[in-house]
């Protein structure tokens, strides 16, 4: 393969890959399951509901990108949250980010950083509130906790 047709491989590689990720956004953002009450692509929906670690992140009092903007060390970063559930009463906030690649590997330390942000940003704004960040890897639907320290 010439150095030419290499390019643009990768280019209708990235290309797949982003178109990917904006149609499986697309359809993470209008699920919504609450009991009997449920919304958004079926296989989704299904997929959510056999599991218990998913359904307060797609139930009741969850958000879909959320923005949220602010300064870490000096900088000023503003974001997009794929999902936010902020329980007032239990004092607790969860951060979803889904993730199409297949390997892991390659961008985790990239994602980790990314989620630690939306958890600085949003300790500036809720300060006593405990901040709990999630992976979902949507190619096999493992839900990955993300350290927030």
């Amino acid at each position: 393969m010439t150095k030419l047709h290499s390019i643009l491989a990768k280019q209708e590689d990235e290309k797949y890959a982003m178109n990917e990720g904006t149609n499986v956004h697309a359809k993470l953002r209008r699920v919504f399951v609450d009991g009997d009450k449920v919304s958004g692509d079926s296989d989704y929906v299904q997929r959510i509901q056999a599991r218990d670690d998913l359904l307060p992140l797609f139930g009741a009092g969850s958000r879909t990108e959320v923005p949220i903007a602010g300064t870490i060390d000096g900088r000023f970063v503003s974001r997009r949250i794929d999902r936010l559930v902020i329980d007032d009463a239990a004092q607790t906030i969860l951060v979803l980010d889904y993730k199409t690649d297949v390997s892991r590997e390659k961008f985790r330390d990239a994602y980790y950083a990314q989620i630690r942000e939306y958890g600085a940003l949003l300790r500036a704004i809720y300060p006593t509130y405990q901040i709990k960040g999630f992976i979902l890897w949507v190619h096999d639907f493992s839900l990955e906790n993300v350290s927030m320290n």
